[in-house]
């Protein structure tokens, strides 16, 4: 049986993955038009753009759904886990990618890039004691 302590530190990767997520994906899909000229310097003026930014915002919070699922539903926490190491991998790779092809971004962007490969490498390490335990 695990330690309660242990069961906090397993679940604080999800927890503060749902948190983040859902901080960036409602910043990006709650008012676009307003808030993502102020974080980067661009405007959203269609409709079309509202609707890529909002579906965004709907799949950041569906994951960080799930994520917190992961975190009350002992079935559900590897799922979750494996879910959160794809995501913030894949934006990590597809930053990194552009890093590569486009330049160097913002320094926001250059931020968010750390985080998610820091996400990505807490989620595979909690695989690995998980797996340990066992």
């Amino acid at each position: 049986m695990r330690s309660n302590q242990a069961l906090r530190h397993r679940n604080l990767h999800l927890g503060l993955g749902s948190i983040t997520i859902c901080m960036v994906g409602l910043s990006y899909g709650f008012w676009p038009e307003k808030v993502l000229p102020l974080l980067f310097n661009f405007k959203v003026e269609s409709v079309d753009l509202n609707h890529v930014f909002r579906a965004m915002m709907g799949l950041y919070l569906g994951f960080a759904s799930y994520w917190i699922i992961g975190i009350f539903k002992e079935e559900h926490w590897r799922g979750a886990t494996l879910s959160s190491i794809v995501f913030m991998g894949g934006l990590a790779i597809g930053r990194m990618v552009s890093i590569l092809i486009d330049g160097i971004p913002s320094v926001v962007f250059l931020i968010g890039t750390v985080i998610e490969i820091l996400f990505m490498l807490w989620g595979i390490n909690n695989l690995r004691i998980q797996s340990k335990s066992k």
